[in-house]
């Protein structure tokens, strides 16, 4: 498996995320799966069904953020060059058709919100700007046609 990029914030919400899991969720699903064995003949026991469907779909979601967990590098954006667009990066583009500046903050797929301008690196935009400079322009394909950015700015 590659790498996963984040930063220290996004590893920390990940350790969470599987800590919570682990340790309220999974008491729960047992604690209600216990519940709906006591009801009796568990063949024809829906609650006892569901429980170990939600059983089984939570203990998917831990191995699945735990092999995450494996593969994350965590960057250190001091040490990184800000001369050119890379994950982590802070990008201030100008939507050259609008003329509106956009900010956002090229991160892992883990980590992406777009409330906070928090971008996924395997989003279209963002793997169009990854490499760019100030200054340089790029025509990015969208589902809602071409869209034509001008990189105004570039930070940790």
């Amino acid at each position: 498996m590659e790498p996963i990029y984040m930063t220290e914030e996004g590893y920390n919400n990940l350790l969470n995320e599987i800590r919570k899991l682990e340790e309220v969720d999974r008491p729960e699903v047992i604690r209600e799966i216990s519940e709906a064995r006591e009801k009796g003949d568990l063949s024809e026991n829906a609650e006892y069904s569901a429980a170990k469907e939600k059983q089984s779909v939570l203990e998917d979601k831990i191995g699945h953020l735990r092999m995450q967990l494996a593969n994350v590098k965590i960057l250190d954006t001091s040490k990184m060059d800000a001369s050119k667009v890379q994950i982590l990066s802070k990008v201030t583009i100008l939507d050259m058709k609008r003329n509106k500046e956009k900010t956002y903050t090229i991160v892992s797929d883990n980590e992406s919100n777009q409330r906070e301008g928090k971008i996924a690196v395997s989003t279209p935009i963002a793997k169009a700007l990854l490499g760019k400079k100030v200054n340089d322009e790029v025509d990015i394909e969208v589902p809602a046609g071409t869209l034509r950015f001008k990189v105004l700015n570039i930070s940790f």
